[in-house]
């Protein structure tokens, strides 16, 4: 069973109402159907109800028993303004023509309880669900979001059986050390949320251990004594140079003394986005890698991004995994 089988079963033990603002778009169209269907989750569409079910019925799909919702003419809308005023120092008529926007409408309804979570992206970019995503706040202790894929490499002796976490690779672009600590710290919980994995969490650089001298390795050694320092019980270590954190020859040749992650790594943290994105595409294709994300984290409950190019199954996908999340 692969991994999005395993995350479908799991969503279907407790489905949630997940709000899919993009109710225009053919693809998240066919994914309401069959999460309905599959009872992966209770879908809620936004748009015009009339345009939608035309569409869907112009493509055969069936929309019986999903909610659809226009911002526009929503009951709720006031309810929403007054709390958008509340988070964001406007008058309730800017809010009300902000939350018009489905992205932002959809953000609220997660914000205020009345959807689980909410999945996004298939036509708006990573930036603008980020922004979005913003009205539910953050996670104590967190200070921005950040991504993270799940890689799950064939014939890989390395990570969890093939499977490892690249983050970030979609949101930041340079992190501090502060936030490249939260990221790793967000990873880690996530590894043990969605995944049940012990944590092993490597900060990569290209340098191991002193073996290398410059501000880009001392971003990383200073991000991970932050992380060290918050969660004193997490297995990570760094820097470590990506051979070093994923391969035990290596590792034995390299680190002196002892490392609990070091050979062992199941979570790799990149210094920035350039190396994080860079790594995860020629992961995905080099080695014939599925590539599940970006999965967005640290929000205070589950907002998920698409790639625009993704596919009606990897939607699907998506919707199972912030279904999890939302349990």
């Amino acid at each position: 069973m692969n991994l999005i089988e395993q995350f479908k079963n799991k969503a279907r033990e407790k489905p949630r109402k997940i709000v899919f603002p993009e109710g225009d778009e053919v693809r998240i169209l066919k994914t309401a159907e069959i999460a309905l269907k599959e009872g992966i989750a209770y879908p809620v569409i936004l748009g015009d109800e009339e345009k939608i079910r035309g569409k869907a019925n112009e493509l055969n799909v069936n929309l019986n028993g999903i909610e659809i919702i226009n911002p526009a003419r929503s009951p709720k809308m006031v309810e929403y303004a007054s709390a958008y005023c509340k988070s964001r120092d406007v008058t309730e008529g800017v809010a009300k023509r902000i939350l018009r926007r489905e992205l932002y409408f959809g953000a609220m309804m997660v914000s205020v309880g009345d959807c689980d979570g909410m999945v996004a992206g298939s036509i708006n970019t990573t930036a603008s669900v980020v922004t979005a995503g913003n009205l539910v706040g953050m996670k104590e202790g967190f200070t921005a979001p950040s991504s993270f894929f799940i890689m799950v490499i064939p014939n890989c002796p390395y990570g969890e059986d093939g499977a490892l976490i690249y983050a970030d690779a979609g949101v930041n672009e340079e992190p501090t050390a502060t936030q490249l600590a939260e990221i790793a710290l967000a990873s880690a919980d996530s590894a043990r949320t969605l995944l049940g994995w012990e944590p092993r969490v490597a900060m990569l650089s290209f340098s191991t251990k002193g073996s290398a001298a410059h501000a880009l390795v001392d971003k990383v050694i200073e991000a991970t004594k932050i992380a060290k320092e918050r969660a004193p019980d997490l297995l990570i270590d760094g820097e470590l140079q990506a051979d070093t954190a994923l391969v035990p020859k290596i590792a034995q040749r390299k680190i002196k003394g002892e490392s609990a992650v070091a050979g062992k790594a199941n979570i790799l943290i990149f210094p920035d986005l350039n190396a994080g994105n860079i790594a995860y595409k020629l992961t995905q294709y080099l080695a014939n890698a599925e590539a599940y994300g970006p999965i967005l984290q640290g929000f205070a409950k589950p907002i998920s991004d698409l790639s625009r190019g993704a596919s009606v199954e990897d939607i699907v996908g998506v919707t199972a995994i912030t279904v999890v999340e939302a349990q």
